[in-house]
């Protein structure tokens, strides 16, 4: 029973670990593309149409847009999974274990979103960002951490998992609720139907997945069109997958978490970065960095995320509100609080909704991104490289 409940986990965290390299490659080329002479042609195809269905019913949206609306929807959906499995037996299922990284996580969110607000307070709409540093990247922070290898204790390791995913949770719930355009009510009543559809399913059980992906394909067209940003759909669709503690012959959960993990995290999220990564570096300065908007970010990121887990971490176990995990100590705890701050795909995709009518911004998103994630992948690791060593010697 025990192997049971700890395989997915170990799974995810080998998946999410090797990832995370194909993620910074992704990252690179985008990179490289949108400096060099191929920067017209690798714009050029983003912003190319492309019309699924028919003109009277049916979406034409930019490529950007498809990767952004309806790809990161299936993304959404595995996180979902993920942490609904967590929270039924995973590491997330026991309230006392389960508080550290929750509690860590209101502080990792709060405490760069302050910092933000702070240095963008003057400068009215940039204020639309203020979520953009409270996001953890999973694939990357893992990615660094399983660099140190067995010098790093397994707790620290699912604490930041657990940590992540409830910053995915977070993220989700501010994206419902500050990112979304002026409702469309008859298409918000055709999504509430839709999800009731769904919850029928799986109060009768069924496990086959094709009536929830049939459904799952109109509730996402439906939320597109109601102002709820149509990544919602992959939320809701997750929440209806049946999945029950004493599953120990099949769980459609379990199956549609294994089966797509490895297309999310080796594709859909490296070509996320592909698309979203792409910044023409030609004029900006370290001056370009200190505008409001990129210094935000990477204050928020790099000095808000570690602050606030830490911070909010350290004094729930003096409280004895939450336990430390075991076999740490404060100093290795620190180091993966600085993991923290490697934003990357989520602070991307919450800039791409923040600044939707404001283009010009995106690349300052991105520069605060690139640079707050690089200061806290590099400083995390030579903290814990250092921590992790003392114990060695």
């Amino acid at each position: 029973m025990i192997s049971y409940i700890t395989a997915p986990f170990k799974w995810f965290f080998n998946l999410e670990a090797a990832s995370g390299l194909v993620l910074l490659i992704a990252a690179i080329v985008a990179l490289i593309l949108s400096n060099t002479n191929l920067s017209d042609l690798y714009f050029g195809i983003l912003n190319t149409h492309f019309l699924l269905g028919t003109e009277n019913f049916g979406l034409d949206l930019s490529i950007l847009h498809w990767i952004n609306d309806a790809l990161m929807a299936i993304f959404f959906f595995v996180v979902t999974l993920e942490i609904k499995r967590e929270f039924i037996h995973g590491e997330l299922s026991k309230p006392k274990r389960a508080l550290l990284p929750i509690i860590g996580a209101v502080g990792g969110m709060a405490v760069p979103a302050l910092i933000y607000i702070i240095i963008n307070f003057e400068t009215g709409y940039t204020l639309k960002g203020w979520a953009i540093p409270s996001a953890t990247d999973i694939a990357f922070s893992i990615g660094v951490l399983s660099l140190l290898g067995s010098r790093v204790p397994i707790s620290l390791k699912v604490f930041l998992v657990a940590l992540a995913i409830i910053d995915d949770l977070g993220a989700i719930i501010i994206i419902a609720f500050f990112y979304s355009s002026e409702l469309q009510y008859n298409f918000l009543l055709l999504m509430v139907i839709s999800f009731v559809s769904l919850l029928l399913l799986n109060k009768f059980n069924v496990r086959k997945f094709s009536p929830y992906l049939f459904i799952g394909v109109l509730l996402w067209y439906f939320t597109h069109g109601s102002g709820i940003h149509s990544t919602i759909s992959g939320v809701l669709l997750a929440t209806s997958i049946p999945h029950r503690k004493n599953e120990k012959d099949f769980s459609l959960l379990l199956k549609l978490e294994h089966m797509l993990s490895p297309y999310v995290a080796f594709g859909i999220m490296p070509l996320f970065a592909l698309a979203n990564a792409g910044v023409v570096l030609t004029g900006v300065s370290f001056n370009s960095l200190l505008s409001p908007v990129p210094f935000g970010i990477l204050c928020g990121l790099f000095f808000g995320k570690q602050i606030g887990v830490f911070l909010f971490s350290f004094i729930s176990v003096k409280l004895k509100i939450a336990e430390m995990p075991s076999n740490s100590n404060w100093l290795k705890f620190y180091g993966v609080g600085i993991l923290t701050g490697i934003g990357f795909t989520m602070s991307l995709f919450v800039g791409n909704l923040a600044f939707v009518d404001y283009a010009n911004e995106m690349d300052g998103v991105k520069i605060g991104v690139l640079a707050g994630s690089f200061l806290s992948a590099l400083v995390g690791y030579f903290l814990l490289l250092v921590a992790t060593k003392r114990n060695i010697e």
